[in-house]
């Protein structure tokens, strides 16, 4: 695990993971990619993972190997805790870890995005291959040439079946490749580009097309009109790299083996695609998105009785969570989840917002005969303060009833949109049921980052 960490950098800002390619080392992919000089000019850290040649002779990421592709396995958890060493150790935005990579990196790239999409908000995959394309050394060589061809939903299901039952949000994909490329041949692209566009639930025809520096770029859109997948064909490029080196303000790089120059700074472009640079819009639409954990420490829930008189503050278990609905003391229960959203600037447009739960356990069914879970939304905190408090059952919303979530047992689940966020601080919702359950009938849902919202805005 090596890192690079601007001075003076403060708690709260984004992370970059950089995955070198084979015959690469962590040293030779920070300045001469470029992200190390973004690093410091748009302030974040950057995490940089070194293969060693006792696990692959070549040091390359293990891809296609299925103990180092699984979630909580191998490699792949070997990154991840190392992502979670630099979170607890720099305070870095949960909401904005970020994965990227070349070749045997890229393809490790997509490996954690598909393994960990509750960690990595977004990734940059460059000459790399799609997700599971193989288990085995000999598939691994299929896969980079000629390449393998699997209908969109083949190719989704299999980032599905990384991580059973969650539900999103699912990280937002650059995808870079050269044309001339013999090592990862171009048909790579077109089959990440389908596994992505599915996992997002839209198709692989591009929505927006230009050219960036004379090369062909392609956005494609979600059905809220959200970039979530962009493309980069490099013409005429072989297997590496694109950096530009200079001191213009779109330039970086140092070109050498497998970082090449043309004329084009793949690292500036994934970073305003992901929008490190702090306020550039990204490429291919104005929409910006960050997902927001709920902060645990003022989450809780509040017991009352069906009529709402006396109500106190429950007893918040760190393995259950927050409660909603009817407990086995007879007691009805409202969840309280509280979210910073201050990184969404001032006077910003809203387009959508949702909240994202992960179930912890329950009892019955609090959505029996027609009852609804829904979502009341307070620009600010609802009671005299952010931590829950027993006026929190009662106290007025900026938004009631805004937003619903259906039915669920297991896994994940997402609210319908609404769009009061408060942009300059604190935004908190609380869960609660329309009508009061006649019997126990309820569920504990966990928070931090288990919890979040997820705010689009132009």
């Amino acid at each position: 695990m090596f890192r690079y960490v601007p001075d003076g950098l403060p708690a709260g800002r984004p992370l970059v993971v950089a995955l070198h390619g084979c015959t690469q080392s962590a040293a030779a992919f920070d300045a001469e990619t470029g992200w190390a000089a973004w690093a410091d000019r748009w302030g974040f850290a950057l995490l940089l993972p070194q293969q060693q040649s006792s696990n692959n002779l070549n040091s390359c990421f293990n891809w296609f190997e299925p103990a180092d592709i699984r979630r909580g396995s191998g490699e792949a958890l070997s990154i991840k805790q190392m992502t979670d060493r630099m979170k607890a150790d720099l305070g870095s935005d949960p909401a904005r870890v970020h994965a990227t990579g070349l070749s045997a990196g890229a393809a490790m790239t997509n490996v954690v995005l598909a393994a960990y999409p509750d960690v990595f908000a977004s990734g940059a995959p460059v000459a790399g291959l799609p997700y599971a394309c193989a288990t085995t050394v000999a598939a691994a060589y299929t896969c980079m040439s000629p390449g393998t061809s699997l209908s969109p939903a083949a190719w989704g299901d299999k980032v599905r079946a990384a991580h059973p039952g969650y539900m999103g949000p699912w990280p937002t994909v650059s995808v870079w490749q050269g044309t001339g490329d013999t090592t990862v041949v171009p048909a790579n692209m077109t089959e990440t580009v389908e596994q992505w566009t599915d996992v997002h639930r839209t198709d692989a025809t591009a929505d927006t097309t230009d050219t960036v520096a004379g090369y062909p770029h392609a956005v494609y859109r979600d059905s809220a009109g959200r970039p979530v997948v962009e493309t980069y064909s490099i013409t005429g490029m072989g297997h590496g790299q694109p950096v530009d080196p200079g001191t213009g303000g779109e330039q970086c790089g140092t070109a050498g083996a497998y970082i090449l120059d043309v004329n084009l700074c793949a690292a500036y472009r994934i970073g305003q695609f992901w929008g490190l640079d702090g306020g550039t819009q990204p490429p291919g639409g104005g929409t910006r998105t960050v997902v927001l954990p709920s902060r645990a420490a003022d989450d809780g829930y509040v017991k009352a009785s069906a009529t709402g008189t006396g109500p106190a503050v429950g007893t918040l278990e760190g393995t259950y969570g927050v409660a909603v609905g009817r407990g086995s003391d007879g007691l009805h229960n409202r969840a309280l989840l509280s979210f910073d959203t201050s990184p969404v600037p001032d006077g910003a447009t809203v387009k959508r917002a949702f909240v994202s739960v992960t179930y912890a356990s329950g009892s019955g069914d609090p959505w029996a005969a027609g009852n609804r879970m829904v979502l009341d939304v307070r620009s600010g905190c609802f009671g005299a303060s952010c931590a829950t408090g027993a006026d929190d059952w009662s106290a007025g919303a900026s938004a009631s009833g805004v937003a619903e979530i259906g039915r669920f047992a297991s896994g994940a689940a997402t609210s319908t949109d609404f769009t009061a966020v408060n942009d300059t601080g604190t935004t908190q919702v609380r869960l609660r049921l329309t009508s009061a359950p006649a019997a126990t009938a309820y569920v504990f849902l966990k928070s931090g980052a288990s919890a979040t919202l997820t705010v689009e805005w132009e």
